[in-house]
């Protein structure tokens, strides 16, 4: 058993890599950070005691998908479980200087992960079984400015996935997508003494509690997950709050 993991060299990927470690798979790391690959690699042969492979690749880019699939594909690997993990963020007001950034958001968290569902679940279907994992956000449901086109990235996975599974279930392929809300990584680069704060309210949750819902769900072959109270009240609360107000929390923000 084989799971290729993106963005698996730190944060969430790492962590899924772990748990996907002690549950007997060899793991296919896929990052565009070279050093963290290798160190990741040597700490979950040792941690976990499966056979660990890494890739390196920039999944921002147009064809990074059918790249990963040729290289596997000349490596003789087959991938039974597939974690679409790998992510960017940044917030801040758009303009013309952040066109490149955009793009490569745009090609990791939808072309490449639309590709590498259809390229690696026409495999998975023809043997009739494999799981895939999306790794989306609770900001799929938030709108809001700052975050435009993290949000609507995130949007797309969640309605992709869940139309995707309902394709692939009759053929033994299960797609979940997963919407965390905060979780401690480094992804969003928040302050440690509020990260600290976040967790010990339970606001922010560690990546363990996360990705061991996330890989629950995914087994169960459930569509979506999306773990933690703060997918229930703080969407809500956005969405309640009127345009005037939020413009003005917006203009305080940026």
């Amino acid at each position: 058993m084989v799971a290729l993991i993106t963005g698996g060299s730190s944060g969430l990927g790492l962590e899924f890599a772990h748990q996907l470690g002690l549950r007997g798979y060899d793991l296919l790391l896929v990052s565009n950070r070279e050093e963290e690959l290798s160190k990741a690699a040597t700490e979950l042969q040792q941690s976990t005691g499966v056979k660990v492979y890494t890739h390196w690749s920039n999944l921002a880019t147009e064809n990074a998908a059918d790249e990963l699939l040729s290289w596997y594909h000349e490596e003789g690997i087959v991938p039974d479980v597939l974690v679409n993990n790998a992510g960017m963020y940044f917030f801040k007001e758009l303009d013309v200087a952040d066109l490149d950034r955009v793009q490569a958001m745009i090609h990791l968290h939808i072309t490449t992960i639309t590709r590498l569902c259809l390229l690696f679940g026409q495999e998975m279907k023809s043997r009739g079984n494999g799981y895939i994992l999306n790794v989306s956000s609770m900001a799929a449901r938030l709108p809001v400015p700052g975050i435009t086109i993290y949000s609507a990235t995130k949007a797309y996975l969640k309605s992709f996935g869940k139309s995707l599974s309902f394709e692939y279930l009759p053929y033994g392929v299960g797609v979940t997508t997963v919407c965390p809300a905060a979780v401690a990584t480094p992804l969003y680069n928040i302050d440690k003494k509020w990260m600290n704060l976040g967790l010990r309210l339970r606001i922010i949750h560690t990546p363990e509690w996360l990705v061991k819902r996330a890989l629950k769900a995914m087994f169960r072959r459930k569509r979506i997950v999306a773990p933690s109270l703060m997918n229930a009240y703080l969407p809500l609360l956005i969405a309640l709050l009127p345009s005037p107000i939020e413009a003005k929390l917006w203009e305080k923000l940026k």
